[in-house]
């Protein structure tokens, strides 16, 4: 079992920037794949990236490519997401998740945190 609690989220205006924190508990960290995903209002939930159990490896949705950064650090059982010019099409709630599939990790869940894009 692995718990995940997100930090980080808030209000930013366009073109600003935020990162995301997602702190681990639980089994071995460096055993899963990370990922961030995003549920905007009266949306589904979408992938945005993922990492690999090393970090050697990423992945990105195509609307986030370029502007987004995940990375890891084991040793602090932690994920971020550096979002840089973001747009209000990026205000969603976002998740992180945890899987033995690094490529689109999804069996445990965070509860989310809010990030809001004024314009």
């Amino acid at each position: 079992q692995v718990q995940l609690v997100e930090s980080g989220g808030g209000l930013v205006q366009a073109g600003g920037s935020l990162r995301l924190s997602c702190a681990a508990s639980g089994r071995t960290f460096s055993s899963y794949g990370m990922g961030w995903f995003r549920q905007a209002p009266g949306k589904e939930r979408e992938f945005a990236a993922a990492i690999s159990w090393k970090g050697s490896m990423t992945h990105y949705a195509d609307s986030v490519k370029g502007r987004f950064t995940i990375s890891r650090d084991n040793a602090k059982n932690t994920v971020y997401l550096q979002m840089n010019n973001l747009n209000p099409e990026d205000t969603a709630v976002y998740y992180c998740a945890a899987g033995s599939s690094w490529y689109k990790p999804s069996d445990y869940w965070g509860q989310g945190t809010q990030v809001t894009v004024s314009s």
